[in-house]
């Protein structure tokens, strides 16, 4: 059993396959296996497109991201609608504490992405930050609400 997250509930298709849970992920258009992480991510997903308004076909999920030469997954990437990396958002289980070393990992992604605004969750805990050019971050108290226009 899952555990219940600090985040809204959503409808989702859950499947048995080989005595291991999969759950039908709307953006991937596909079942995958239903991780710890994974549970926080579908919920993350929903919460963007539900509450935050953003469109799905701006989703990528576990993409490809180079930070020299490493190859690396992005758990949520969500473009604007120029196409550029808007806002990046890594998932850690419920149980994975929030600590710096998360924070390095999406900074890492940071660099070879640029996305305005940054997210770390473990499903409990959120943490919303906007990265500015000169290596600094300032916390947010929210997420932002998807806009076609940002700055306008």
């Amino acid at each position: 059993m899952l555990p219940r997250l600090n985040l809204p509930s959503f409808s989702c298709k859950v499947k048995e396959v080989d005595g291991k849970p999969y759950v039908f992920d709307i953006i991937r258009r596909k079942f995958v296996f239903l991780s710890p992480e994974e549970w926080v991510r579908q919920h993350f997903i929903h919460l963007l497109i539900g509450h935050y308004r953003y469109p799905r076909s701006l989703f990528a999920v576990e993409t490809g991201v180079y930070y020299n030469t490493l190859k690396k997954r992005s758990d949520i990437m969500v473009l604007g609608a120029d196409g550029i990396p808007f806002l990046l958002v890594e998932c850690k289980a419920p149980g994975v504490k929030i600590r710096n070393s998360v924070f390095d990992q999406i900074a890492r992604y940071n660099f070879s992405l640029k996305p305005r605004y940054l997210v770390v969750t473990n499903g409990m805990e959120h943490f919303c930050f906007c990265a500015r050019e000169e290596g600094k971050i300032d916390f947010l108290d929210d997420l932002p609400f998807y806009s076609a226009n940002p700055g306008q």
